[in-house]
């Protein structure tokens, strides 16, 4: 049987997404921001999660 359906990409898309706000948040970064931007860009957007530095936190 074929698991290659459009609903088992969308699953698979949408918890890359989560993911991807978690690891934005790990950063220091938007999680909201980086999950919609993950919708639009997925791998692409993890990729750029994980290459770029966490921001630095502002304890002011």
């Amino acid at each position: 049987m074929d698991n290659t359906t459009p609903a088992g990409y969308a699953i698979g898309w949408g918890s890359l997404a989560l993911i991807n706000a978690g690891l934005a948040q790990g950063k220091n970064r938007s999680g909201l921001a980086w999950f919609l931007l993950s919708l639009l860009l997925g791998p692409i957007a993890t990729f750029l999660i994980v290459v770029l530095d966490k921001v630095p936190e502002n304890n002011g």
